[in-house]
């Protein structure tokens, strides 16, 4: 369990250091929102709100942590998330790239699921 709320610190720590480090000056009426549901190991974060007249509703990095892996679920930003987790010590046995096509996972050198 200690390994998993590692993980949980982890997670939490680079959603937080990536939103943080984003500059709404052009899209003020745009939210950044993070989702930390620890209960059932879901991490997200959103942008939500209006750019004119557009609606703004996008999913910018989304985690889940399932069966003891960390799944990278959506990434549209630039940061190689997986790298980072590396880099903060989780193995690549315990990181799937859940973005990546199942049967194109084992080319990746992360786990496949």
């Amino acid at each position: 369990m200690a390994k998993i709320e590692q993980y949980r610190q982890f997670i939490q720590s680079l959603l937080t250091k990536y939103a943080d480090n984003t500059s709404n000056s052009d899209v003020s009426d745009v939210e950044v929102q993070l989702i930390f549901d620890t209960e059932r190991d879901h991490y997200q974060w959103m942008n939500v709100g209006w750019r004119q007249l557009d609606r703004i509703y996008r999913c910018i990095i989304h985690f889940d942590i399932k069966d003891g892996k960390i799944w990278i679920q959506q990434n549209l930003t630039e940061v190689d998330l997986a790298e980072e987790l590396v880099l903060m010590g989780v193995p690549t046995e315990d990181i799937v790239l859940g973005l990546i096509a199942p049967y194109k996972r084992q080319y990746t050198g992360f786990s496949v699921a």
